[in-house]
């Protein structure tokens, strides 16, 4: 299923921080990402409505099993990248960034041909 760039950043984003705090709610993504409240509360009305999250009466976030696929997805092309374009040489930030961008456009075959390189060189030394 394919979904917004912006949507994929979100579900990312959430998965991230539910990875370092026990609870996520809207100001927590506002105060990552540096969005409007407003802005970051149609996000989530729009990932609740298409079944990416759920959201408790606290205002307490939670992606549901889509909405973590898509994120976990994400966050591994993110992290693999990310290293491995630093690994090659690439400074930290534009890595970073570079990955943010490739992330989303790379297909699962390329991405999984890149992946399987990298480790196979990352073993080896190279």
């Amino acid at each position: 299923m394919k979904i917004q760039e912006s949507a994929e950043n979100y579900l990312e984003t959430i998965y991230m921080l539910s990875r370092q705090k026990p609870e996520v709610r809207s100001i927590d993504i506002v105060n990552e990402l540096h969005y409007s409240k407003p802005s970051i509360s149609v996000a989530m009305k729009n990932l609740r409505e298409n079944g990416y999250i759920e959201m408790d009466k606290d205002g307490f976030i939670t992606l549901t099993d889509a909405g973590r696929e898509i994120a976990t997805t994400m966050y591994e092309r993110h992290t693999m990248l990310s290293d491995w374009l630093v690994h090659l040489g690439v400074s930290k930030e534009t890595a970073i960034d570079d990955a943010c961008r490739i992330e989303h456009v790379i297909s699962a075959e390329s991405f999984e041909a890149i992946k399987t390189h990298a480790i196979h060189g990352l073993k080896k030394g190279e």
